[in-house]
């Protein structure tokens, strides 16, 4: 096997086996959801509700409802388009990007970037439908070649190209996303107990069994699918970018565009990443997982390429001072300067200058300040977005035609509705999706695992922080539980002693009834079928198992004949007293 140098910090933090890390990823999908779940979905779907009411009221209205004037005819809608594909480009890089340079850190936080992105192209997706104006009509601007005529069908449009950028990215990005959540779903199918969700993820898993030929085809998919979505993650933001770039309005053409658009998108998408898995982690008691380090790392990639931006922005203001293009200049000392320059200086001040605190490695290791820090660079990208646009149309070469640009609260409600729509899809998926890719975190658990490092270089298997030698515990670590039957390792007993066994155990702990059971699997390492096989011998309170002991163990694992040695390794009556006292 092999091992990572001790000096590396672990990815996975504990004393985690096979089937714990199976369990602490499901916990949430099998039992009640953690009561901030709840709390959160029950705001979002209220923002969210806010929001379509506003789209309903923009599209009975039309887009007069907005703050757009003479000078300004693209404003908030092209913004909010802008920035959620930006938002969406980091699940893609994470996914494909590091999966083809085999980087271990992005397993714990893949999948829920694969998952933002498909959530976030959904809301940029809105945008363009919603400013046409008569959205009903919107299937005109598609190439139907001689279905109305030759009135329709509009190539010249940049947005067409849009259209095709997009629906490619989020094909591709779908078809990655799920093919990576086929082998859990199987797992989660597997350790389902009712009929109807069983049939669901069973739907779900396309007969996953976990032959060698389907891992063999699902590694070949995965890293055909990298190869294709790498090129998109590039492609896809130039495209967007040249909506701008290839008209003559000062600010807006330049060459600079694609890079520094593709920067920004990856830019603003680990810092949304950095948002939404940090509170992922809290709420889904993930801490093992997502931890420091994967922190760091994303707080790095955020600091080089908000680097890249800040050049981007220098070489911007350059480039019209030396064009000596007198519109040009204008433009971008209007940005400066301008009646609209606290926008500028915001989005200065939120992509450049915050990015380089986390040149401070104490810093850059603190999971509030990147929280806070995440939130900050999302809204410089956003106002990145806004300066671009706006800035560059709210004063044009006629001075005549100046006006200032004034939101409405059908502006701001759209926004903040896509926030609180996007907000609820991502709980959803968090709620009934395993939020960590199972299959791929038990690939790094013996290379990067914290025992497997505190054990490096002691000889073969597992050993303790004592040092001790633990052959039994290692042998737990082997266990592969999801598709397959547990092999009994404990010896055959008669029916007599099975029953001499039970009734021993239900004197020393005591006896209780259905009418008064405990949450059996708030204890930890108990899923829902073992709690069922407790109640079937007897035990349904946290007060008989606070009462076992080693003896009591002993007898437990006999009459369970799964996983020996869990109860007791896993402290289950100091974890049933604890409760009690809750």
């Amino acid at each position: 096997m092999h091992k990572e140098s001790a000096i590396r910090e672990p990815l996975i933090l504990g004393d985690k086996t096979f089937k714990q890390i199976t369990d602490d990823v499901c916990r949430p999908i099998e039992n009640q959801a953690p009561r901030g779940w709840y709390i959160l979905i029950t705001i979002a779907t209220v923002i969210a509700l806010y929001g379509v009411g506003c789209i309903l009221y923009l599209i009975g209205e039309g887009i007069g409802t907005w703050g757009l004037n003479n000078a300004v005819d693209w404003a908030w809608d092209i913004t909010n388009f802008v920035w959620w594909v930006g938002i969406g480009h980091a699940g893609t890089l994470i996914s494909a990007v590091l999966l083809l340079f085999r980087q271990k850190w992005r397993m714990a936080v893949n999948r829920s970037a694969e998952a933002m992105t498909i959530f976030a192209v959904i809301m940029a997706a809105i945008f363009p439908g919603i400013h046409m104006g008569r959205i009903w009509v919107s299937y005109w601007v598609l190439p139907l070649p001689n279905q109305f005529g030759s009135l329709w069908v509009n190539f010249n449009s940049p947005l067409l190209w849009d259209v095709f950028a997009i629906s490619t990215y989020f094909s591709v990005s779908l078809v990655f996303w799920y093919i990576g959540l086929i082998p859990d779903f199987a797992t989660i199918r597997d350790r389902m107990t009712k009929p109807l969700t069983k049939k669901i993820y069973g739907i779900l898993s396309f007969g996953w069994s976990g032959r060698a030929k389907h891992w063999n085809r699902f590694e070949i998919v995965s890293l055909v699918l990298a190869g294709i979505a790498t090129p998109l993650v590039f492609s896809v933001h130039s495209i967007v970018s040249f909506d701008f770039a290839t008209s003559v309005i000062p600010g807006w053409h330049t060459t600079i565009f694609p890079p520094y658009f593709v920067a920004g998108a990856v830019f603003s998408g680990f810092a949304m990443v950095q948002t939404l898995m940090l509170i992922v982690r809290k709420v889904m008691h993930l801490e093992a997982y997502i931890h420091t380090k994967h922190i760091e790392y994303m707080n790095i990639v955020i600091m080089v390429t908000g680097s890249i931006v800040g050049v981007a922005y220098l070489t911007e203001l350059f480039m019209a001072w030396y064009s000596g293009v007198e519109y040009e200049s204008y433009a971008f000392l209007n940005r400066a300067t301008g009646p609209m320059a606290w926008a500028y200086w915001v989005m200065m001040t939120c992509n450049v200058i915050s990015p380089q605190l986390m040149w401070v490695k104490k810093w850059r290791r603190n999971l509030t300040f990147t929280f806070i820090l995440s939130i900050i660079v999302n809204i410089g990208m956003w106002f990145e977005r806004f300066v671009i646009i706006v800035t560059s149309l709210y004063r044009g070469h006629m001075p005549a035609s100046w006006a200032y640009f004034y939101p409405t609260w059908v502006d701001v409600g759209v926004f903040v509705g896509t926030i609180g729509i996007f907000s609820v899809l991502y709980l959803l998926y968090a709620r009934y999706f395993p939020v960590l890719a199972i299959s791929e975190v038990k690939t790094i658990l013996k290379s990067s695992g914290e025992n497997y490092k505190e054990g490096f270089g002691a000889g073969e298997g597992y050993y303790g922080p004592d040092g001790s030698h633990g052959h039994a515990h290692h042998e737990s670590q082997e266990e592969v539980v999801e598709n397959t039957q547990h092999e009994e390792s404990t010896v055959e007993l008669s029916e007599e002693e099975l029953a001499q066994n039970k009734s021993t155990l239900l004197d020393r702990i005591g006896t209780a009834d259905a009418s008064e059971a405990d949450d059996l699997k708030q204890i930890s390492g108990v899923g829902p079928v073992l709690e069922k096989t407790l109640n079937s011998i007897g035990i349904y309170k946290f007060e008989q198992v606070s009462k076992m002991t080693s003896e009591e163990y002993n007898l437990l694992d006999s009459l369970t004949k799964s996983f020996p040695g869990r109860a007791e390794r896993d402290n289950w009556a100091a974890q049933a007293t604890e409760l009690m006292t809750k």
